[in-house]
């Protein structure tokens, strides 16, 4: 079911001349603007590589790919119901949660017909109770009845390798290995590595050599 924050992104982007829904080549565009093709992925970018693919071929594509940097979670006593409660999220999210991304991304980024516009929002996520028994493992039992728009509080656009530093809130002067990176970004070791391996599959960071175990990178230009 299509969520209000994916009307409303696909409203943003079409803007007063932009065609929605247009079907091409087997697929369902969101949204086509002049000879550009637009689409909103609030899901995993890699649920559509095989489409970027295709449409790559032979058009020039935009992928949009919302970051929730914060939710307010709106909790309701029903489907359709009123609301209850109205709560932040403690989770907040940022530009490295694009990584997590990225890392499936490698082969089809960059691309010369293809650019990669990710923005942070705030959302406003309405909740109703689930159905059945609680899971054990489940700290909460609900089902998502709706996302929607709040703001957008910033914006990056991706097209080269080099774009892919700007993500980073600071980094290690070089050489460096995965353990500076972690420390220079303030995330734990794992997500440093997949960093790194975003950066060197795209052509933004090389290998330089080690330092015992750890391999060490600087930036490619």
């Amino acid at each position: 079911m299509e969520t209000t924050l994916h009307r409303q992104l696909k409203a943003l982007y079409a803007g007063t001349d932009g065609l929605l829904e247009q079907p091409l080549a087997g697929f369902r565009i969101d949204v086509v603007r002049g000879e550009q093709l637009i689409e909103i992925q609030h899901g995993q970018l890699a649920a559509i590589r095989h489409k970027l693919t295709r449409l790559l071929a032979d058009h020039r594509v935009l992928v949009v790919k919302p970051l929730v940097a914060r939710k307010r979670i709106v909790r309701l006593d029903g489907r359709g119901g009123r609301p209850v409660s109205i709560r932040l999220s403690p989770r907040r999210g940022d530009w490295i949660d694009l990584f997590h991304e990225l890392v499936h991304w490698t082969r089809l980024f960059p691309h010369p017909r293809l650019t990669l516009e990710s923005l942070l929002v705030e959302i406003e996520e309405r909740r109703y109770p689930g159905h059945g028994r609680r899971r054990r493992w489940r700290r909460s039992d609900h089902r998502v009845e709706d996302q929607r728009l709040v703001t957008v509080l910033d914006v990056r656009r991706l097209t080269t390798p080099d774009d892919l530093w700007a993500l980073l809130p600071k980094w290690p002067a070089p050489p460096f290995h995965t353990g500076h990176l972690a420390a220079s970004c303030g995330v734990p070791r794992w997500v440093a590595q997949r960093i790194a391996y975003c950066l060197r599959q795209t052509g933004a960071a090389a290998v330089c050599g080690k330092a015992g175990r750890a391999w060490l990178y600087r930036p490619a230009a």
